[in-house]
């Protein structure tokens, strides 16, 4: 491979700004404010005007892929903070109704399977989370938080020592798009 391939450079979309302090990218968009942290990440970062230039530090095919990575986790952040992203979960139970609610940081899912006591699952970073009816959608500026409260629901609410051919509750994502929902 040459050289070139290792080196990629993105334009930066209107209405967002980025600023690098310290191996730190810091968003500034129409929806609000983020950061991510790229210190565990190898590769080198130039904020120049409108364009990020973002270099591989080594030669290899590894490092080619996270060159890649790390172009898409800033091309996601900035979409993100342009028009955000939503998740619908849907609430599947057969005997026991399951309820779920919100609560500082933190989804509460009562009454799965008739269990006293509420499962938590945690809300990562910024992210609306609001039960209507059936379905749960999840709302917020960063791709990665959104998807990792879904994964957190959905892993809360599986279904242990039984036959999770025959028992299907649970909370189970059924809907992924670009765009804030109301």
């Amino acid at each position: 491979m040459s050289t070139r391939q290792f080196e990629e450079t993105l334009d930066i979309p209107k209405g967002v700004s980025i600023v690098l302090k310290k191996r730190m990218l810091h968003f500034d968009g129409p929806l609000g404010k983020t950061h991510k942290n790229f210190r565990a990440i190898p590769v080198d970062i130039d904020v120049n005007d409108d364009k990020i230039t973002i270099k591989a530090r080594g030669k290899r095919k590894r490092d080619y892929a996270i060159l890649h990575t790390a172009r898409s986790i800033i091309r996601n952040i900035c979409e993100g903070l342009i028009t955000g992203y939503t998740i619908k979960m849907k609430i599947v139970f057969a005997h026991f109704p399951i309820t779920v609610k919100t609560d500082k940081g933190m989804v509460l899912i009562e009454n799965f399977q008739g269990e006293h006591a509420a499962r938590t699952a945690k809300i990562v970073g910024d992210v609306k989370v609001v039960p209507k009816g059936e379905d749960v959608i999840l709302t917020g500026r960063v791709w990665t938080d959104v998807t990792q409260t879904a994964a957190n629901i959905e892993q809360h609410t599986k279904v242990k020592n039984k036959d999770h051919r025959v028992f299907l509750d649970g909370i189970y994502a059924y809907e992924k798009k670009k765009g804030i929902e109301k």
